[in-house]
């Protein structure tokens, strides 16, 4: 007699968290897919015109990730004297825009702007820990992480699924931080 495993259906397949059981999602991916490498060859207006499309799939967190796109894509097709930030979340859309380009340096340079302008602002703090994470200073991201954490609990959960932490995933400390309710148990 054989045993049946778990009755447990798998989970479905998944990238970055979003599932891709679902074809209008599997659709949606590849517009976004589409889009980013417009974006990564720095057509603007056509990856704003796809990023648009994917603002009418099912899948909430790539319209948010799009619309974060979309807002950059409109940054970079103004003229250059309007592209210099003001003020910190100007500093910050510009900190974000350069580490999706891999252009560290000047990611870290406005998001420590940026800081300096907000520094209670928990979306800021939680991108400088992710360029942190990115650029391979372990320690630094878990302590802004923390932080982030710390100012909105809501980040916990963010980085729990969040691609750029990656870096962190072996890391105990991190498992320590972002699952705090499973200290304590199992003796």
């Amino acid at each position: 007699m054989k045993k049946r495993k778990g009755l447990t259906p798998p989970h479905p397949p998944q990238r970055g968290g979003v599932e891709l059981v679902n074809p209008l999602v599997q659709a949606q991916m590849k517009t976004y897919d589409e889009a980013l490498a417009l974006f990564h060859q720095q057509k603007y207006a056509k990856a704003k015109q796809e990023l648009e499309k994917v603002l009418e799939g099912p899948s909430k967190e790539l319209a948010d990730r799009a619309r974060m796109h979309i807002k950059i894509a409109e940054q970079r097709m103004k003229p250059t004297s309007e592209q210099n930030p003001r003020n910190a979340e100007e500093h910050y859309q510009r900190g974000v825009a350069m580490m999706n380009l891999g252009r560290w340096d000047e990611a870290r340079e406005s998001l420590d702007k940026a800081r300096k302008l907000a520094p209670k602002a928990d979306h800021i703090v939680y991108a400088v820990a992710a360029l942190d994470c990115l650029t391979g200073e372990a320690d630094a991201a878990l302590a802004n992480l923390k932080i982030a954490i710390d100012l909105r609990s809501a980040n916990r959960y963010h980085a729990r699924n969040d691609e750029d932490f990656a870096f962190l995933q072996e890391d105990p400390r991190f498992t320590e931080l972002l699952y705090p309710e499973k200290d304590g148990i199992g003796l």
